[in-house]
């Protein structure tokens, strides 16, 4: 059992963690620097966290708590594709907000490494786009419409941090939003399902609850839609 010492301890050497990670990056989340800003001994801090890596994705979730509750709080308008527009700014906002964690997070993507924190967003931006297949308007699959955002959104944020903030492009981000959701989204004008693709992508964001077919026909056929979808 974790003891009310421990998740004192822990929240000191966030906290510390955090406020080295403003003041001077990540170059600066060395563990001596922490566990001494901390007022700890580095034994301390291997004992909660593990390593220096389980220590990073801590202060990644920590930062990110912000974002993940304000993400949290936007809660619906009704129209799937809307709520993914607002999803878009506020990670874009948050990202210019607090370049540090946003780097610290989204900066050193390594295969078969992501932080808890960047799965809870990936999976809250995922259960919008299902959303938007439901509604009948992606004219790709789910899979393909989350990568995209996701990765066009990351790709803006990490840009204009790069960028010094007087040379930032002020439409950079709803041009990239719209261009995206232009590849992704159904025309205003077709009706929902109008084509082969979109039935497709509507009927496999419904094939969870299809309880007729074994889960091994669910499996073949999400496949065969996916493939459909993505033609």
């Amino acid at each position: 059992m974790v003891t009310k010492t421990a998740v004192d301890t822990r929240e000191r050497i966030l906290e510390a963690a955090a406020a080295l990670l403003v003041a001077e990056g990540r170059d600066g989340l060395s563990t001596r620097a922490v566990s001494a800003a901390a007022g700890v001994q580095p034994p301390a801090l291997y004992r909660l966290f593990g390593d220096k890596d389980g220590l990073l994705d801590a202060v990644a979730a920590y930062g990110f708590d912000e974002y993940l509750t304000g993400k949290r709080a936007l809660g619906s308008t009704g129209d799937a594709v809307e709520d993914l527009r607002r999803g878009w700014d506020l990670h874009v906002e948050f990202g210019l907000s607090r370049p540090e964690f946003y780097v610290l997070m989204y900066g050193d993507a390594r295969p078969g490494r992501t932080s808890p924190a960047a799965r809870e967003a990936e999976a809250m931006l995922r259960s919008i786009v299902e959303r938007v297949a439901e509604a009948g308007r992606l004219r790709v699959s789910v899979e393909r419409a989350a990568r995209l955002v996701h990765a066009t959104g990351m790709g803006v944020v990490l840009n204009l941090i790069a960028t010094p903030e007087g040379e930032r492009d002020a439409e950079l981000s709803a041009t990239a939003r719209e261009t995206v959701l232009s590849r992704i989204l159904t025309g205003t004008e077709e009706p929902a399902g109008s084509d082969l693709p979109e039935r497709a992508i509507a009927l496999r964001a419904g094939l969870d609850g299809a309880a007729v077919l074994t889960d091994a026909e669910r499996v073949l056929l999400a496949e065969w839609l996916d493939r459909i979808a993505d033609a």
